[in-house]
């Protein structure tokens, strides 16, 4: 039974404060540098994975979501692909001649809004705008591969697992980063984003996407009605396909909130996808190269 999920409770606290914290300091060491921008940017990528990982075993939300050690050496796989392969080759590609297209219909239209500041408050502020366009257009591309076959083949991958956890936010196809760049490279040039709003952006960002995939029993109170959760991003997991059609957001939840697929269901029976088994890490690299009939038997 469904069961709407208190505006206030101390399990609605660890992700905001986590999230604006690291967000926070972000802006902060931008406007005042008191440490390598990028020194801290590892710290704050790499660090979460041991201390989440010992949160879920103390406190697990589904103790059947713990990890063993295949799972743990497949999620070591996949946050090393991401963060030393794929993400800095699609980075350098969207930087370029993506970036340098919309920056010229930027300058077409004549837009002269522009992202910049150099106080705390104002990285944090310009950060918190980037992200809600940024997830206007990641909304309705996510939306576009729960619907067609040709872009859920890149998607599928990251639907497949049966446990949630914080690495399994990484645990994406590296032909899927062509998508969550694209939003990201768009409104990033529309806006006029200064490179230090979008290190602060991308904190949000990345810190969001991890504490969403923990098996902790967080709960989304009033955080929740405008940035996406672990309690709103679990049910979009479940293998049911009706619940894994809603709350489409990555970072924010709002427009699912607006365009009507916004669910507030809190309990899932299983996670995974079609038949709901776990698929060899072959399998999962391949997905996007097998025949829409292989992909539904799966």
């Amino acid at each position: 039974m469904s069961q709407q999920s208190p505006l206030f409770s101390l399990w609605s606290l660890p992700q905001p404060i986590y999230a604006f914290g690291c967000t926070l300091l972000a802006a902060y060491t931008m406007a005042n540098p008191w440490m390598e921008p990028t020194l801290l940017a590892a710290i704050l990528m790499f660090l979460p994975f041991p201390v989440f990982l010992i949160l879920e075993r103390i406190k697990p939300r589904k103790k059947e979501w713990l990890l063993d050690w295949k799972d743990l050496l497949e999620d070591s796989f996949w946050v090393v692909g991401t963060y030393a392969i794929w993400l800095p080759i699609y980075s350098e590609y969207y930087d370029t001649p993506i970036s340098r297209l919309f920056f010229s219909l930027r300058d077409s239209i004549g837009i002269d809004f522009q992202l910049a500041a150099n106080t705390t408050g104002g990285f944090f502020l310009n950060a918190m705008i980037a992200i809600f366009a940024i997830e206007f257009i990641a909304y309705w591309l996510h939306r576009l591969q729960h619907r067609y076959m040709f872009l859920w083949r890149i998607h599928a991958t990251h639907h497949h697992i049966t446990k949630m956890s914080v690495a399994r936010a990484d645990r994406t196809h590296p032909l899927e980063f062509l998508g969550l760049n694209l939003s990201g490279a768009v409104a990033f040039a529309l806006l006029g984003a200064s490179t230090e709003v979008i290190a602060v952006t991308l904190v949000f960002r990345m810190v969001t996407a991890h504490i969403c995939h923990t098996n902790l029993p967080l709960q989304s109170g009033v955080f929740g009605w405008l940035f996406n959760t672990a309690e709103w991003h679990q049910l979009h997991h479940s293998r049911d396909l009706a619940e894994s059609n809603t709350n489409f957001g990555c970072t924010v939840i709002v427009w699912d909130r607006l365009f009507g697929t916004f669910s507030a269901k809190n309990n899932i029976d299983q996670l995974g996808n079609g038949t709901g088994r776990r698929l060899s890490l072959a399998t999962q690299l391949l997905l996007p190269f097998q025949s829409n009939d292989e992909i539904r038997k799966l």
